[in-house]
């Protein structure tokens, strides 16, 4: 029976991955991701979930056990966030590459140095080439919905990817709101059982991650066309959910006043939220200006954002990431979509809400005024900066 509760929004996440009825679940607590697993260890110890939960000694032994599993043909998830994720990164490459259907919360939280537990989006973006399909969720409810929807995109037989729900740490992990929780025969009427097509089997044997030389671009190209297939799937899960249970969370964009606004700012995860309450804030005052959220940053959604942005004349681009040496990624594969776009509008990177500096009706205000003021596309504007930190010593 479908029922909403105020709950901790990692909780939700273990309540929809319940939901989905995985049988290996791999835990190796990090913060902000160990209300997750941490949960899902009650659940399973409580008999609430019937699954081998497995407790590692590190975030790779962790990505590893749900890469056996999931070879072996069964439904596998873990979590985890930061310097944690990074040390999957040689084991979600390989989920990629053998097409194992993982689902893994990515927690976000920044990477050292310097220490910190603030979030932004720097440890999920530095898998944006691993070939694992990436989407990021604005709040709790959305989480929610988009778990149970990851399991249905990645089991697909014409997709077969890893999918990383990525939402933001403290913010949305540690933040209570209420929760609508679908009944247990919902979700089982919506999730089929995984059907593996190529499982573990000692009776017709098959090779996982064998040796190759040159034939290494005909694999990454599988991926790839994977990932293009994807895209597809992603809105038709998302519709589909709609269909069955009467709203929608999910697509590869969601536009807010972008189609006919002068500035548009775009963005991912939870500021999204707050992005939306100053855009009908400045709207009220005159301004001329809308939103564009990312929802599916891989596979990207290049003639989406083409279209989104049609009619653009300034486009601000706020990233929680930055590839050092040039700009912020999301702001990066957004100028490569827009090349072949017909209208050209100015470009702006600007690096807001990193290391969870907090982006308020204020910083929206002035990114205005930085738009208004720009004359040409910007390479990266460390916006927020503050001048008095940044001389290195010595």
């Amino acid at each position: 029976m479908r029922k909403t509760a105020v709950l901790e929004g990692s909780v939700g996440v273990a309540e929809a991955v319940k939901a989905c009825r995985p049988k290996v679940i791999s835990a190796y607590p990090i913060s902000p991701q160990t209300h997750v697993v941490e949960t899902l260890a009650k659940m399973a110890a409580e008999g609430e979930i019937d699954a081998d939960y497995i407790r590692v000694e590190s975030e790779f032994s962790a990505a590893s056990v749900v890469y056996g599993a999931s070879a072996a043909g069964v439904r596998a998830y873990t979590a985890s966030s930061s310097q944690g994720l990074l040390l999957m990164t040689e084991v979600i490459y390989n989920m990629a590459g053998t097409r194992l259907p993982v689902v893994l919360t990515g927690i976000n939280r920044t990477v050292s140095a310097p220490i910190t537990i603030q979030p932004d989006h720097q440890d999920t973006m530095a898998f944006r080439d691993a070939g694992i399909i990436q989407l990021y969720v604005e709040s709790n409810q959305e989480a929610y919905a988009t778990h149970i929807q990851a399991f249905k995109i990645a089991e697909d037989h014409q997709v077969l990817l890893p999918v990383m729900v990525c939402m933001d740490g403290w913010i949305l992990t540690h933040c209570y709101e209420p929760i609508e929780l679908l009944g247990q025969e919902e979700v089982d009427s919506f999730l089929a059982p995984y059907r593996p097509l190529y499982p573990l089997d000692p009776r017709k044997p098959v090779t996982y991650g064998s040796f190759a030389d040159e034939e290494v671009m005909e694999f990454r190209y599988m991926v790839h066309a994977a990932m293009e297939r994807a895209k597809a799937k992603i809105v038709d899960v998302a519709e589909e959910y709609r269909q069955r249970f009467g709203y929608y969370f999910g697509g590869l964009i969601e536009e807010y006043y972008s189609q006919d606004a002068e500035i548009v700012l775009v963005a991912m995860g939870s500021m999204v939220a707050t992005l939306k309450d100053a855009v009908d804030t400045l709207r009220n005052e005159g301004i001329n200006i809308g939103l564009l959220k990312i929802r599916a940053y891989r596979p990207f959604p290049a003639e989406e954002v083409r279209q989104a942005l049609a009619k653009a004349r300034i486009v601000a681009v706020l990233d929680k990431s930055l590839s050092c040496g040039y700009a912020g990624p999301l702001a990066l594969d957004l100028k490569a979509a827009m090349y072949n776009a017909e209208a050209h509008p100015t470009i702006l990177s600007l690096i807001a809400g990193l290391g969870g500096r907090e982006v308020d009706l204020q910083t929206v205000r002035e990114i205005v005024n930085r738009c208004r003021a720009a004359a040409k596309a910007v390479d990266c504007d460390f916006f927020q900066l503050r001048s008095g930190l940044v001389e290195f010593p010595g």
